[in-house]
């Protein structure tokens, strides 16, 4: 890859970070707390691609 490419991807990425930095930290300040429903919500579909995944391991 050219030199001027690389650069050009630096400061690119560099622009994005820049761009986005202001917003996470927002999101990050105005985020609602989770409760046990939330948790529950994230759970119950990682543990079934948990019991998928062991099923397809025992398949084998």
């Amino acid at each position: 890859m050219e030199m001027w490419m690389k650069i050009m991807y630096a400061v690119l990425l560099g622009m994005m970070v820049l761009f986005l930095w202001p917003r996470a930290k927002h999101m990050i300040a105005n985020t609602p707390k989770a409760t046990g429903s939330d948790w529950k919500a994230v759970l119950i579909p990682l543990l079934g691609v948990v019991l998928f995944v062991m099923l397809l391991i025992s398949m084998v």
